[in-house]
C-alpha cells in the first residue's frame, strides 16, 4: 500500500450513485424520525441552534427534500465505509494502548452514525457495499495512515454538502457529525505524528469536496468489492 492514500474511495461501480438518483421525496414522518435519532446521538439541540437558524421545522433556500435524501445516502455510504474499516481493525489489528483506544472509540461513533442515518432513511437507505481494505487494518501504522485519509475525506465531504442541504432538521445533525469527524481527524494525526513536528490541526481552513469529486475517486483505492 502507498504510504498516503490520496482520497477515500467508495461506490466503485457507481451503484450507490445510481440508486440515489431515483429516490423520492421524504415525508414529515421521516423528518420527525430524524430529529429523534439526532437527539439520541447527542448535541442535536445545540447543533440546531448554531446551524439551523429557522428552527427544526424550517427549511433553507435552494435545494429540495429529494436532494436531502440523496445527500443523506451519500453520507451513509461514507459511514458504512468508515464503520466497516474500524470494525475490521478491531477484529484483526491486535492493537494496544492509545491506538486501541482510538479504534474502539471511533468504531463506536461510526456505528452510531450508520444506525442513525439508516433509521432516518428507512426504506430509502442504500445497502452497504462489501469491502476489502487490502490489509491496511493489520498494522497500526497503515491503520492510522488510512484512518487519516478516511477522516479527512469525511470532513471534506460533509463540509461540501452542508450548503446544499435544504431542511434545517437535516443540517443540524449533519453538522453534529461533521464536528465529530473533525475531532477524529485531529486525534489520528496526534497519534500518527506523535513526537514529530506535525500539528494535529495544521491549517486555518478546511477545504470542502463536492459529491462529484468524492465519487470520481471511488475506483482509486479498490476498497469496495461490490
Amino acid at each position: 500500500m502507498h504510504d498516503e492514500l490520496s482520497v477515500v474511495a467508495f461506490d466503485g461501480d457507481e451503484a450507490v450513485a445510481e440508486a440515489m438518483a431515483g429516490l423520492d421525496e421524504a415525508g414529515q414522518t421521516r423528518g420527525a424520525m430524524f430529529r429523534r435519532a439526532g437527539a439520541a446521538a447527542g448535541g442535536l439541540g445545540v447543533a440546531m441552534a448554531l446551524l439551523g437558524g429557522g428552527g427544526v421545522a424550517g427549511a433553507r433556500e435552494g435545494g429540495s427534500k429529494k436532494n436531502d435524501i440523496k445527500i443523506l445516502n451519500f453520507a451513509l455510504t461514507l459511514e458504512y465505509l468508515e464503520a466497516a474499516f474500524y470494525a475490521e481493525a478491531l477484529a484483526r489489528g491486535g492493537f494496544s494502548g492509545s491506538v486501541l483506544n482510538f479504534a474502539q472509540v471511533v468504531a463506536g461513533h461510526e456505528a452510531t452514525h450508520v444506525a442513525t442515518l439508516k433509521g432516518v432513511l428507512g426504506a430509502k437507505a442504500v445497502a452497504s457495499p462489501s469491502f476489502d481494505f487490502k490489509g491496511t487494518t493489520r498494522k497500526w501504522s497503515t491503520f492510522l495512515r488510512t484512518s487519516k485519509v478516511l477522516e479527512d475525506t469525511g470532513v471534506a465531504a460533509y463540509q461540501g454538502q452542508a450548503p446544499r442541504i435544504h431542511q434545517n432538521a437535516v443540517l443540524g445533525p449533519a453538522g453534529a457529525i461533521l464536528a465529530v469527524e473533525a475531532r477524529h481527524a485531529a486525534w489520528v494525526r496526534d497519534l500518527l505524528y506523535a513526537g514529530k513536528s506535525v500539528k494535529p490541526a495544521p491549517e486555518s481552513f478546511s477545504t470542502p469536496m463536492s459529491m462529484s469529486e468524492v465519487l470520481s475517486a471511488v475506483k482509486k483505492t479498490g476498497f469496495i468489492k461490490s
